[in-house]
């Protein structure tokens, strides 16, 4: 029979992490149709003729196009038809209702229904969107929407390959210019290495339970269990502050705005693990317990929600693709090793603790 500290212990952990759960329902809504990761590359690689105070360049995995305008005229993005879609300019931000990339473009997959007033023939009617001189829109032109892989793909999937050539039209004032960008694929990583070490790391912490708590050695597995979740938790912030850069976030106020909006519950979780962590190193109350809560969620939210990126090749964070899966990676390990040494240490102590004495039965008078 499991000890009533143990049981306890798993109710709290499994009604915090459903509470978190659906705290976290909301915040998966931002940018709720970007892949977790994709096995196409797409890249900007260039606009003609150059414009000092125009840039444009491949968010969100590739999932979007970013154009920043800052030279003091409207610039016009074109739609498939040739129509004015989107303006981008010194007041904000406006989309085109009546161009039918404006409702085609409100997903990836471009799969919303055209309204009747969707005419590219007819006059634009603009309506604003944004305050500031940057645009992020899904583009047809620079994404892989087919159900299967290009034919040159699947024929020799193994080989980084060319998909096509692309250009988005646009229009400067009245001078024709566009974006020219590369659309790649890129072979997906082999996932078995990566989940390897991740049970690899997870019974050697988990290890650490085994050791009697009450002795020398179970203190030094405590710490070092605890040093290991802080070091979890260490990952996690640097993967949210990674993902949160390739949403384009721009300056540092939009960085820190994207952190506490789309990335905030990663952010609190690997901030919650770092905290866990030096909580075991102290030796405070209840250490075992908050390893195994603080593992918990950083197994949930920082390791199985991204677990995609362990076999695509384009994940959907700033930096190197290799760091990206050696973060997600640090951080299954470390959460899923706390949990499995934080019960068993609770396990271990439930059966060590003194049991009270029985209760002496009244004596019967002859």
């Amino acid at each position: 029979m499991i000890p009533t500290a143990l049981r306890r212990a798993a109710l709290v952990a499994a009604a915090a992490t459903a509470a978190l759960l659906a705290l976290a329902a909301p915040a998966a809504a931002h940018g709720a149709d970007a892949p977790d990761g994709t096995d196409y590359r797409g890249t900007v690689t260039g606009l003609g003729p150059e414009r000092p105070g125009l840039t444009a360049r491949m968010v969100e995995a590739g999932a979007r196009l970013e154009l920043t305008n800052r030279t003091g005229v409207d610039v016009t993005v074109l739609g498939y038809s040739g129509e004015p879609y989107l303006r981008i300019g010194p007041d904000g931000v406006f989309e085109n209702s009546r161009s039918p990339a404006t409702w085609l473009n409100r997903t990836i997959a471009g799969e919303t229904t055209l309204p009747a007033e969707a005419d590219p023939a007819a006059a634009p009617a603009w309506r604003r969107i944004a305050d500031g001189p940057t645009a992020r829109w899904h583009d047809q032109r620079t994404l892989w929407r087919g159900d299967g892989p290009p034919a040159a793909v699947a024929a020799d999937p193994g080989r980084e390959q060319r998909v096509r050539d692309w250009v988005v039209p646009l229009r400067a004032g009245d001078t024709p210019t566009e974006v020219r960008g590369t659309l790649d694929w890129v072979p997906p990583p082999d996932p078995y290495p990566w989940w390897v070490a991740a049970t690899l790391g997870l019974l050697v912490i988990g290890a650490a339970g085994l050791v009697p708590g009450g002795t020398a050695a179970g203190v030094r597995a405590l710490r070092a269990v605890g040093a290991l979740l802080a070091v979890g938790g260490a990952a996690t912030v640097g993967l949210t502050v990674g993902r949160a850069l390739d949403t384009g976030a721009p300056g540092v106020g939009g960085l820190l705005a994207e952190l506490v909006t789309g990335q905030v519950w990663t952010l609190l979780t690997g901030l919650g693990a770092l905290a866990a962590g030096g909580y075991a190193l102290a030796r405070r109350p209840a250490a075992d317990f908050t390893l195994a809560l603080a593992g918990a969620c950083l197994t949930l939210f920082a390791g199985v929600s991204n677990l995609a990126v362990l076999s695509r090749s384009v994940p959907p964070a700033a930096g190197p693709p290799t760091l990206t899966r050696v973060l997600v990676t640090v951080a299954l390990a470390t959460g899923a090793g706390a949990i499995a040494a934080g019960l068993l240490r609770l396990r271990t102590a439930a059966r060590a603790a003194p049991r009270p004495a029985p209760h002496p039965q009244a004596t019967r008078t002859p």
